[in-house]
């Protein structure tokens, strides 16, 4: 297996070396300050990259009337789970019961004509064949009776829309989550055209984790995993604001279609398990993205590693003939 060799030189060393004060490293024969070496064998590496990031609710979804009315009563909990379809406020009624109450009636009266007109059309249809009444009169019936069976369609109509009207009363929960602080109590009058949301319902498990990452490193992260020929799942793992590990990993779900033009990088999105409903929308994260294994990878002694002015790793190599070559980036940085 190949191996390399590099020099472990830290910065505080060649300072001292280059102004002489004492309390440096050990200086060998004629004053040459000794370094140390050590020997790099090509071995399996699990190669990551760390992002900053921000939690997300998988869905988010605003509470809001679609009538106009008095609320009555809040039936929920707040910061409770609540579930699609359940009721959260109730709104006065009375109003709405009224307006059903009336269609029903002029529905009834509607199909009661119907069928009155719908005799006498059969029969002054009978009566114009041995000439008891005149063809206009027969005709006049017929379409009193047409117009009879075009108004409970109408009816029906009006009779429908007033029965969605008294649902809207009550304003249910339009998905499953918790629900947050209610903007109104019991007693303050509300608009299906307001702007102000009732309460907001977030979904909090599973949840999202969206990262940041210059496009830049999303290409050499793509070439990488591409080399490495992954197509499985890339772990996600994370550190909540005060440092400890989240108990849960996630996964890479997607990632941004455009490049933010303002700051050019783009954002991955990371979803994960949220029993414990510990991670919150809006929490900063630092995550830890699994970019796979290089077979070949080379581990090197971090005092060995230092950084040029593009912050790009650089290590001094001893060659085949036991000379330092050049500084260069070690393999895969």
């Amino acid at each position: 297996m190949q191996s390399k060799k590099i020099f472990l030189v830290g910065l505080a060393l060649l300072l001292t070396a280059c102004d002489g004060k004492p309390g440096g490293a050990p200086m060998g024969a004629g004053g040459t300050p000794e370094v140390g070496v050590a020997t790099l064998h090509g071995q399996p590496v699990t190669l990551s990259s760390d992002l900053s990031g921000r939690v997300n609710a998988t869905m988010t979804s605003d509470v809001r009337p679609q009538v106009d009315g008095i609320i009555k009563q809040r039936l929920f909990t707040e910061g409770a789970e609540v579930k699609a379809g359940q009721v959260l406020y109730q709104i006065d009624p009375a109003t709405y019961q009224a307006s059903y109450n009336q269609a029903a009636a002029q529905l009834k009266s509607a199909q009661a004509t119907v069928k009155s007109s719908r005799l006498k059309a059969q029969r002054y249809a009978a009566l114009v064949k041995e000439n008891g009444v005149s063809k206009q009169d027969a005709d006049d019936a017929m379409a009193t009776y047409l117009e009879a069976v075009a108004a409970v369609d109408q009816y029906q109509a009006a009779l429908e829309t007033t029965k969605i009207n008294l649902a809207y009363t009550q304003v249910r929960a339009p998905i499953s989550g918790r629900i947050g602080i209610s903007s109104v109590t019991p007693g303050a009058l509300v608009t299906a055209s307001q702007t102000d949301a009732l309460a907001t319902i977030r979904a909090l498990d599973p949840i999202y984790v969206d990262l940041t990452q210059s496009s830049s490193q999303l290409l050499r992260l793509r070439k990488l995993q591409a080399s490495l020929k992954r197509d499985d799942v890339t772990p996600v793992a994370i550190k909540l604001e005060d440092g400890t590990p989240y108990a849960h990993d996630g996964k890479l779900e997607l990632t941004e279609v455009s490049v933010d033009e303002s700051t050019g990088s783009v954002t991955l999105r990371a979803v994960f398990p949220n029993p414990e409903h510990e991670l919150l929308p809006g929490m900063y994260v630092r995550a830890r993205v699994d970019n796979g294994v290089d077979p070949k990878g080379i581990l090197a002694p971090q005092q060995g590693i230092t950084r040029n002015a593009k912050g790009e790793a650089t290590a001094l190599v001893v060659n085949a003939q036991n000379k330092v070559s050049s500084a260069r980036s070690p393999p895969n940085g």
